[in-house]
């Protein structure tokens, strides 16, 4: 029921959805992503969330048809659910000054700094300011101007307690504090010149890292890639046929790829994107050009399953064309394996998808023009070396969700092209998440929510020692439901029977190892329990979340610590990172979060390590990009080039 004057929304009353949206534009209201600030909404699947100026928090209401099923409010970073409420009313944004979250949108520097769409600075935080240093961000304040207006002003608390206030308007001048080691950083004082002689420092130090991306960028565009020919009306009628609405960023991203392929130098380029955001689909397009030109394309994945997928993938989306689809992995018998090599040697064989073993030295291609990796920081140093040669042989794409750190630093310093995809699939949902101790109870209520509607859940434990004897603790738990295990050192023919079942939708619980992280797309699978979750990293949280939330329902995740334990302090902080970076898009914010909790390591040397600490990362990859700029300009890059 609504009134002019006000939205009114009951629970149990029918409320039409595109009528409630049109009134919250009408009132002031901002469609957003996501909903972090008053005046913000979204709507997500079936439900909407609405930040009303007379809640303290954001309210999710949950439809089923166009029937108000539940009123709840929740937390604005993680949505959990704070409170449920039998109604709520939603007065005109108009006239009335919204609280604002900062965030780094304005461009300083002309498988803008990409950077800059990621890093959100929130209270707390510690920032650099260009001017003056290293300070921590407490706020907001409302300063009065002489022409007696207000204005927001950002408030920096320095060393003694001092504080500067930033205008908006001034809001270029300030990055959020990126560190890669795990000390906190100094605050500096203000209005001495110590920040002016570590700035000036850094500057120096790093213009032989800025030589070294410049005699890389040339070693790149020296090396003789495969120059493809335009697409072809075959190309274009496989594109016409992907079943899905394309996102801007897909569109981009293939758009980008395909510029590289046609170019005459060879394509490195990684495409970065949220798990489930289509670059799937985008490789798939580049592979398919690849075979148009006669050219055979590999693509690498880190585990069998995947790679089965892929197949299922790509053979579904080429069936009316003539292309050649093979898969190479252990499933595979020793003389299928034979007979793939074969045909691989002899050119019969356009596509071939597969895992480590491609890199092996009995792997002979006949034609090979293109290489994709995907999630390339799940393979070994070994491997990495191998993938590292291919790089000035053949067109080489990248796929990931959280890149590793010299991959994201290669990218962010242009040692390598990037491709980013920030827009997430038409109604994706957030997954709703929840950091817990073990707790039998939860576990149930989670497993029998989702048989109830109908899905299944992943429960990830990942250790095979005692993943039988979970399993059958579960099954004791919840024996009205269809439980099956699944490990990476079951024969071959019995996990993949297994996984067959549960993407047929056979089996309601899968107890697995961590073989169900990367790449498993079952839209019915929409709940998902990690245990131990302690005991994994950040981006494997991550991408274990990722298993869930595919499609339009609202999808749960529940990383269980045991109880009564205290947390190692690193685990406590992939804990809370993952909580916090919940919404869809986050795959890159929670690279940087895991580069911050594990440190660099070896990554630039401890000089560079040295100078990152004392302007932190994002200041630190300016400088640099000013600086290839610089010694670009003096024709020193153009040098090394023709060297």
């Amino acid at each position: 029921m609504m009134t002019f004057e006000t939205v009114k929304i009951y629970v149990s009353e029918r409320t039409d959805r595109d009528r409630l949206i049109a009134q919250l534009v009408e009132f002031g209201y901002s469609h957003s992503r996501r909903v972090a600030e008053e005046g913000d909404f979204a709507r997500l699947g079936e439900n909407v969330i609405i930040y009303p100026i007379t809640f303290e928090y954001p309210i999710r209401v949950e439809f089923f048809d166009d029937l108000v099923e539940r009123i709840r409010s929740v937390d604005p970073s993680t949505y959990e659910v704070i409170a449920d409420h039998q109604s709520v009313i939603v007065l005109p944004m108009k006239g009335r000054i919204r609280r604002r979250r900062i965030s780094r949108k304005k461009a300083l520097l002309g498988e803008e700094l990409p950077i800059d769409n990621f890093v959100d600075i929130e209270s707390g935080d510690y920032v650099v300011h260009i001017d003056h240093g290293i300070g921590r961000y407490v706020g907001l304040e409302l300063i009065e101007g002489k022409d007696g207006s207000s204005l927001d002003h950002l408030v920096i608390e320095y060393a003694d307690g001092d504080k500067l206030y930033v205008p908006f308007s001034d809001l270029d001048k300030i990055q959020k504090y990126i560190g890669l080691e795990r000390r906190v950083p100094a605050l500096y004082k203000l209005g001495s010149k110590q920040w002016k002689r570590v700035k000036e420092r850094s500057k120096r130090g790093i213009a032989k890292v800025a030589f070294e991306i410049l005699e890389l960028q040339a070693k790149r565009s020296s090396a003789a890639g495969v120059r493809f020919s335009p697409d072809t009306d075959w190309q274009r009628e496989l594109e016409q046929k992907f079943p899905y609405k394309e996102t801007p960023d897909q569109k981009r991203a293939t758009r980008e790829v395909k510029n590289d392929m046609e170019s005459s130098r060879a394509m490195d380029r990684l495409l970065c994107g949220d798990v489930g955001y289509g670059k799937t689909e985008v490789a798939l397009r580049s592979a398919f050009k690849a075979v148009m030109d006669n050219r055979q394309a590999a693509i690498l994945v880190p585990t069998t399953i995947l790679a089965e997928q892929h197949l299922i993938t790509f053979r579904e989306r080429m069936k009316d064309f003539p292309v050649a689809i093979e898969c190479l992995s252990r499933f595979k018998t020793k003389t299928e394996q034979a007979r793939i090599k074969e045909q691989l040697a002899n050119g019969s064989l356009d596509i071939i998808i597969g895992t480590h073993m491609l890199l092996s030295s009995t792997v002979q291609f006949k034609n090979l023009g293109l290489v994709i990796i995907d999630e390339e920081q799940r393979f070994g140093v070994r491997h990495k070396e191998r993938l590292k040669a291919l790089r000035f042989i053949v067109d080489v794409l990248t796929l990931t969700a959280t890149p590793i750190p010299r991959t994201l630093y290669l990218a962010l310093m242009g040692g390598r092209d990037i491709s980013l995809i920030n827009t997430p699939p038409l109604e994706r949902l957030p997954v709703e998440t929840h950091v817990l101790e073990y707790d039998e109870a939860v576990i149930k209520e989670a497993i029998l929510r989702e048989k109830r509607r109908g899905g299944q859940t992943f429960f990830v434990h990942n250790r095979i020692l005692g993943i039988e004897k979970l399993a059958q603790r579960l099954h004791t738990l919840v024996p009205e439901v269809t439980i099956e295990v699944a490990h990476g050192q079951m024969p071959e023919r019995a996990l993949e029977m297994t996984m067959l079942r549960f993407i047929k939708g056979e089996i309601d619980v899968l107890v697995s190892t961590t073989i169900v992280e990367s790449g498993i797309d079952i839209p019915n699978a929409n709940t998902l329990i990690v245990n131990r979750a302690d005991t994994f990293g950040l981006a494997d949280l991550y991408q274990l979340r990722g298993r869930v939330g595919r499609f339009i329902k609202n999808a749960y995740a529940y990383f269980l610590v045991p109880r009564r334990f205290i947390l190692a302090q690193d685990a406590q902080r992939r804990l809370s990172a993952i909580r916090k970076y919940h919404d869809l898009g986050a795959g890159f914010k929670v690279a940087m979060e895991d580069l911050q909790i594990r440190g660099a390591g070896n990554l630039l040397g401890v000089e560079q390590h040295g100078y990152i600490q004392a302007v932190g990362f994002d200041l630190y990859c300016r400088l640099i990009k000013n600086a290839i700029d610089a010694l670009g300009a003096s024709g020193i890059g153009h040098h090394t080039k023709r060297t």
